[in-house]
């Protein structure tokens, strides 16, 4: 079993790469192998809506996110984490995230999904919201810790002094743990649940 996480923050060793250290060392403990996949110092395009990879199974734009792409589908989870700029995900999180969840063509039903988010004040609820909304579009089970998953800190030394911030990382690693292996037992007992032929309905009258 094992999980992958993206640092988001241009910072390798900052305050996003921080928290997401708790949840991997957390992961670890509990048995399941963690991989922190750092994306946010590199220079991650958007999407240019060519629809190439629904020809070919990867992003046209041949970068870290095809890489990400087969990390991922090998993976039972996902942990996606970014710092806060302007009350939202930093904007390479997100052309990443577009890309990655757009382009592959892999199945990612029952693969557990979490966000992490890294601010010195305020924003992180609006950026938790919309890192969210990449799982449930994708049938991912998304875990809950006992708070939204989020630290504060304008450095990783302050981020560290944030003991309820870290807390809420490791209940969400043993969270995230438990509920992949519950899937396991669940998948080997009953199955994934049967998934319907997809019906497009577009808004135009």
């Amino acid at each position: 079993m094992n999980v992958l996480l993206i640092n988001g923050s241009p910072h390798p060793k900052g305050c996003t790469f921080t928290a997401r250290s708790e949840v991997a060392a957390t992961l670890e403990a509990e048995g399941v192998t963690a991989e922190i996949l750092q994306v946010g110092s590199l220079p991650v395009r958007g999407c240019l809506g060519c629809y190439k990879c629904r020809e070919t199974g990867r992003c046209v734009i041949d970068d870290i996110v095809n890489e990400a792409a087969a990390k991922f589908a090998a993976a039972d989870g996902l942990v996606i984490g970014s710092p806060v700029y302007y009350a939202s995900p930093n904007g390479t999180m997100l052309s990443f995230l577009d890309r990655l969840f757009f382009s592959s063509g892999f199945s990612k039903a029952m693969k557990v999904g979490a966000s992490v988010v890294s601010a010195r004040r305020g924003g992180c609820t609006a950026s938790f919201d919309a890192l969210n909304k990449y799982f449930t579009i994708s049938n991912m089970p998304i875990v809950a810790s006992q708070y939204w998953n989020m630290v504060h800190g304008k450095s990783a030394d302050e981020v560290r002094q944030d003991l309820e911030g870290l807390q809420t990382m490791r209940t969400l690693g043993r969270n995230m743990a438990f509920l992949i292996k519950s899937i396991a037992l669940g998948r080997e007992e009953y199955g994934i649940p049967e998934r319907e032929p997809w019906i497009a309905t577009n808004f135009i009258r």
